[in-house]
């Protein structure tokens, strides 16, 4: 049985370039075999979600038909209602944690390596009275009253000493809905 997403992602690069898709193209693009492309193609028009224009005896043109664009645009509501609901979860989270920061007498959160979640802890530094900087690489030692914070995507390993805690524990706990307690 092929998922709805797949069929989905199908209308989206169908709508996304109407002229020169081709069953071949949009089986290497998906990932599946020309006959299998070719019975989603032929049950996304069945359910009224792809129309088929014949330009000549030799090729065809797909459109997505308005009900198909309402499918996608459906997709992607729920994928952007999912992420704002995990933005609001992290901030809830990442606050917690600077809370805690500042409780302790820290003045300012070093961000180690590339975070897509900097500008939460940006913003959460400014409003908590916290400075706030980046560092690409690690750090040998802190400085009084720094405070280290290893993005979610940092690969280096997190000191042991009391000053240091990572983001990725904080979206792991924040995905667990559960009231994190994550400065070490």
């Amino acid at each position: 049985m092929v998922s709805s997403d797949i069929e989905i992602d199908l209308l989206e690069k169908i709508l996304n370039n109407p002229s020169h898709v081709r069953q071949r193209n949009l089986a290497r693009i998906i990932g599946l075999s020309l006959g299998m492309t070719n019975a989603i193609l032929q049950r996304l028009v069945r359910k009224g979600l792809l129309k088929i224009k014949k330009v000549n005896n030799r090729n065809i043109q797909y459109v997505v038909s308005p009900q198909g664009v309402e499918k996608i645009a459906r997709r992607s509501y729920r994928y952007f209602r999912r992420t704002i609901k995990n933005v609001v979860y992290y901030k809830e989270s990442i606050e917690e944690m600077l809370v805690q920061i500042a409780a302790r007498g820290f003045e300012e959160v070093v961000l180690m390596g590339s975070s897509d979640l900097d500008f939460i802890v940006e913003h959460l530094c400014a409003k908590h009275r916290l400075g706030f900087s980046r560092a690409e690489k690690t750090i040998p030692g802190t400085t009084e009253g720094q405070f280290l914070l290893y993005s979610e995507n940092s690969r280096d390993v997190q000191p042991s000493g009391q000053a240091s805690a990572s983001l990725r524990r904080v979206v792991l706990l924040s995905r667990q809905r559960r009231q994190p307690s994550v400065v070490s």
